[in-house]
């Protein structure tokens, strides 16, 4: 090899070491994932109420797994489903009806729930703190995912209260029976091809 084809050789493999690694972003397989959203019952006649537990299907996402760190997913709001298992079907398509509607996510004026990373803070090799920004009901603010990873599934959990993004919790009978303001959040995301 000649002297010149050397120096360009020796160029290229100098150029591409300087360039950055390529982000390895991975999309979410949408049909293995799940989030759950836990809806808890308070007031002085609590007893009466009910607990909820919603599905809220992740219509698409992103991770990506290379510096820097970052998630971001969509969820559809009409696609949140009441699954509340010790219950009628009649009383989970009347909580049905109320979750979609403009007392609560209103979702013909707010049709996408959305959050995206800020940061991801790594606390060890399978354990992260995921700080971001969750966009629901015409509002965003700051939320932080704790996130774990074992055998292939991202799982955790994070609080968010209805009040910071506008909603304010159902009550009946004069407020001696309502859900919560706190609501948690549970998630279990996995990638696509794992």
């Amino acid at each position: 090899m000649s002297k010149l084809m050397q120096g360009i050789a020796t160029a290229i493999v100098a150029a591409a070491l300087a360039l950055p690694a390529t982000a390895q972003k991975r999309s979410m397989d949408v049909d293995r994932s799940r989030l759950t959203i836990r809806v808890e019952k308070g007031g002085t006649f609590s007893a009466f109420g009910h607990a909820h537990q919603i599905s809220a299907p992740i219509e698409r996402g992103e991770v990506n797994l290379t510096k820097p760190l970052a998630v971001w997913f969509d969820v559809k709001s009409s696609g949140m489903k009441v699954m509340d298992p010790e219950e009628s079907e009649d009383h989970k398509a009347e909580v049905q009806r109320t979750m979609l509607g403009a007392e609560v996510l209103d979702v013909e004026h707010f049709p996408e729930i959305h959050f995206a990373s800020d940061s991801v803070e790594v606390l060890s090799n399978n354990h992260w703190r995921v700080h971001g920004q969750l966009s629901l009901h015409g509002q965003t603010r700051p939320i932080m995912l704790e996130t774990t990873l074992e055998k292939g599934h991202y799982q955790g959990t994070a609080i968010v209260q209805q009040t910071n993004f506008g909603i304010t919790p159902i009550k009946v009978a004069g407020g001696t029976i309502k859900v919560k303001d706190e609501v948690r959040i549970e998630y279990d995301i996995v990638l696509a091809g794992q």
